[in-house]
């Protein structure tokens, strides 16, 4: 791995966090779910059906394709302002300006954790470092998450879709579907809430409130 590599990929988890995969996958959920619940037990025949199950998959198929490639800008855009930030510690007149170049990039939160004696260990790694990209760039990994996102998001349409196919009865369909999309909420809760050192059992039913408000949300605001 090259220097340039090495900076760029410096305290990145590998390929997608659990926040992030959690988030992609209930986010098409939500999509997929604001399909079905458009879906009429009393009037919904199977061509009725097809369709429904052919837009949501193009929806997710649309949207995960823009989660990919906002991810990808939004990954080149955090390493040109680390990229800046380097450049800028580097030829700063000072050590005393370096430090407050490293401390304005921190986050409050960070900022009331880091001392002046760390923040100076950050500012003297950086000036010591031989050399910087002329420009950021991504790598392979970053493609591989792009495209562990776009999968994520299409994966998730067909858990709260496939009853549908499955079961000739529309109300049975409903019914398996609305089981799964809960069941899937309530597991994205107990990552997130394992992750975040929260109660995961907790989170899990309070992600599966939510998960149900936001789809009534967005059903009755035309979604």
């Amino acid at each position: 791995m090259s220097e340039a590599e090495a900076m760029q990929g410096q305290a990145r988890e590998p390929l997608l966090s659990p926040v992030d995969r959690v988030s992609e996958m209930l986010f098409g959920l939500f999509m997929a779910l604001t399909f079905v619940g458009a879906v009429s037990a009393a009037n919904s025949g199977r061509e009725e059906i097809r369709t429904m199950f052919i837009t949501a998959l193009g929806c997710n198929l649309a949207w995960g394709l823009v989660d990919a490639v906002m991810y990808l800008v939004r990954t080149i855009t955090e390493r040109g302002r680390k990229l800046t930030l380097a450049q800028a510690v580097r030829s700063a007149p000072d050590a005393q300006t370096g430090r407050r170049l490293v401390a304005s990039f921190l986050s409050e939160v960070a900022a009331g954790l880091v001392s002046e004696t760390e923040i100076e260990a950050v500012r003297a790694r950086i000036v010591a470092q031989p050399s910087l990209p002329a420009r950021p760039a991504l790598g392979r990994d970053d493609a591989l998450a792009a495209v562990g996102i776009f999968l994520i998001v299409v994966l998730a349409t067909f858990p709260v879709v496939i009853p549908f196919i499955v079961f000739s009865d529309v109300g049975t369909a409903m019914f398996a579907s609305r089981a799964l999309a809960l069941a899937m909420l309530f597991l994205g809760g107990l990552a997130l809430g394992r992750y975040a050192g929260y109660g995961s059992l907790r989170t899990g039913f309070v992600m599966v409130g939510l998960g149900a408000a936001l789809v009534v949300a967005v059903i009755a605001l035309g979604g």
